[in-house]
């Protein structure tokens, strides 16, 4: 393997190292639920501020929770993209 080749690798793990540290949070609900998601698409925690939501309607909460998890994987998968691409380029040079 060529330098440049395990150069690239080494740059895509730390790459991929420093996105599981990246925290993307989204809220629904006006903050009734808070979600964070880091950089390689998976879910952290899940925050539900009871004095937010009303019990009677859980399918409020329902809906809420699925925005928040929807919105944040858009999110974290728009900020892997965007750390990722100046790699991509070269990857088409691994033969992969």
């Amino acid at each position: 393997m060529a330098f440049n080749q395990v150069k690239m690798l080494n740059d895509l793990r730390k790459a991929q190292k420093e996105l599981a540290k990246e925290i993307i949070e989204v809220e629904a609900g006006d903050g009734a639920v808070v979600v964070q998601i880091n950089g390689e698409l998976k879910i952290k925690s899940v925050k539900i501020d009871p004095a937010l939501v009303d019990l009677d309607d859980i399918s409020e909460l329902e809906h809420w929770i699925e925005i928040a998890v929807r919105d944040g994987l858009a999110k974290a998968q728009e900020v892997a993209a965007e750390k990722m691409k100046p790699l991509m380029g070269g990857l088409g040079n691994l033969g992969l």
